[in-house]
């Protein structure tokens, strides 16, 4: 699952649960990943591409295979956590194996919900969590400089990662998260192995009521989103009341519910889509009689980095790639006639690959 996990955060009574409960409820049926839970928090998840469902029935596969994504929920997220508040400590491990943060943020009044502050408040709210992960940070880089003064005394060579470390925790004790501090590519490199929870790129999701579902906006979602855009983050407004009743349904169900609603597609399926963005990520897809799958690389990848994804073999023995994009396969129906008009390129080693190239590999 490398460079697919999400860490979903947010305060208690925010619609967390409720937003992961619907993520996991909606993919249990799925056949290839049926959500498993790996922890009681943990949950895997399709990515829905209805280009595989068009490519699965030209080839006449025997099985389709999206790409997968994982969320994690992470507990205990409460003022004070960084010293031992709530589950304290418990969910930090957990955070700094994600490789993004999808922070929820109430943006709903509901008098039957109980706020931990007493009021509706979403900037309030996510700088409390923001705060919590910068004094997390702050402290492993506490820990981390005093280790490296007592060993660069014999490593002269770690003196760099020093100065870079120091550099960090200047900035965190100003209540600045790493992403905002400019490192040049050798100071990235340098404190590459500390994964920082604040380095990490922030995704809000800003839950509304099923009132808002029509404009999928209200005063505290335009606060939300002058906040991110300050940060270059992303806002996805979601009902999450909504996808977990959408979750409870069969797809047509669900299809039919969004239709009278008026909505193109579910909230979860916008989300994944804009977690994928953001941690820069693309399909390309393979087909045949076995099976028709979609597989995740990170945007630049070349034809052999993605042949790796499906083994190591066929990128240490690659020859060339054969690409024909998506739109020319369906046009053509089929390899052979997408071939025959002459849709299909040869590609070599230095091929970049791009999303939606349906694919096949030739290797020694």
């Amino acid at each position: 699952m490398s460079g697919l996990s999400c860490g979903l955060v947010g305060l208690p009574n925010v619609g967390k649960s409720t937003l992961f409960n619907a993520l996991t409820k909606n993919q249990a049926s799925a056949s290839n990943y049926p959500f498993c839970t790996i922890d009681p928090n943990i949950g895997i998840v399709e990515v829905y591409d209805p280009r595989l469902e068009k490519l699965s029935a030209l080839s006449k596969s025997a099985k389709l295979i999206y790409a997968a994504m994982q969320f994690t929920d992470i507990a205990g997220l409460v003022k004070g956590a960084s010293e031992g508040e709530g589950l304290g400590n418990q969910f930090l491990a957990n955070i700094r194996e994600t490789d993004a943060i999808l922070h929820v943020v109430r943006c709903f009044e509901d008098d039957d919900i109980i706020h931990v502050e007493g009021k509706i408040d979403p900037i309030g709210d996510i700088e409390v969590i923001n705060l919590e992960l910068i004094l997390a940070d702050l402290q492993m880089t506490q820990n981390s400089v005093a280790k490296l003064e007592k060993q660069v005394r014999g490593k002269k060579e770690l003196q760099a990662t020093l100065d870079v470390m120091k550099k960090v925790e200047e900035h965190l004790n100003e209540n600045q998260p790493v992403r905002a501090l400019e490192l040049s590519p050798e100071e990235q490199e340098a404190i590459k192995m500390y994964n920082f929870i604040t380095e990490k790129p922030v995704i809000y999701a800003a839950n509304i009521s099923e009132d808002d579902i029509e404009t999928m906006s209200n005063q505290f979602v335009k606060q939300v989103e002058e906040y991110a855009q300050k940060e270059g983050s992303q806002v996805i407004p979601i009902c999450a009341k909504l996808e977990h009743e959408l979750a409870q349904l069969s797809d047509e169900e669900a299809n039919e519910y969004l239709q009278t609603l008026g909505l193109p597609e579910k909230g979860l399926n916008r989300m994944i889509k804009v977690c994928f963005s953001t941690l820069n990520l693309i399909t390309y897809l393979t087909t045949g009689e076995v099976e028709t799958r979609a597989w995740t690389i990170h945007k630049g990848a070349t034809a052999p980095e993605a042949a790796g994804k499906i083994h190591t073999d066929l990128q240490k023995g690659f020859i060339r790639a054969e690409v024909i994009k998506y739109d020319d396969f369906i046009a053509c129906g089929s390899r052979g006639a997408a071939k025959e008009a002459g849709k299909a390129r040869m590609e070599g080693k230095e091929y970049i690959v791009q999303d939606g190239d349906v694919v096949l590999f030739f290797h020694n």
